[in-house]
């Protein structure tokens, strides 16, 4: 598996930086990094060229490098995981 695909690289976008709440850079206690905002309402939710999810909100865009198959994977495991597969 290529290292793209293992790290799922990711971007925000923010259009202003009013709608956002909170950007730590490195947290000194546990030197972690960290952003939180306001993606407000969302516009849209695309799978570009099925590698890339889109989730466009009033104030910005997150795409992260993602497959629908991965995607999939981690949902199905999670319906395992609370208590069985839901048939739709």
């Amino acid at each position: 598996m290529s290292k793209r695909i293992e790290e799922h690289s990711f971007s925000i976008e923010m259009k202003s930086k009013d709608a956002v709440k909170t950007l730590t850079l490195i947290e000194k206690e546990n030197n972690n990094v960290f952003f939180e905002g306001f993606l407000g309402k969302l516009k849209n939710v695309a799978m570009i060229e099925d590698v890339m999810l889109e989730i466009e909100g009033k104030n910005g865009v997150i795409k992260l490098d993602i497959t629908s198959q991965e995607i999939e994977k981690c949902i199905t495991q999670k319906k395992k995981k609370i208590g069985g597969e839901i048939n739709e």
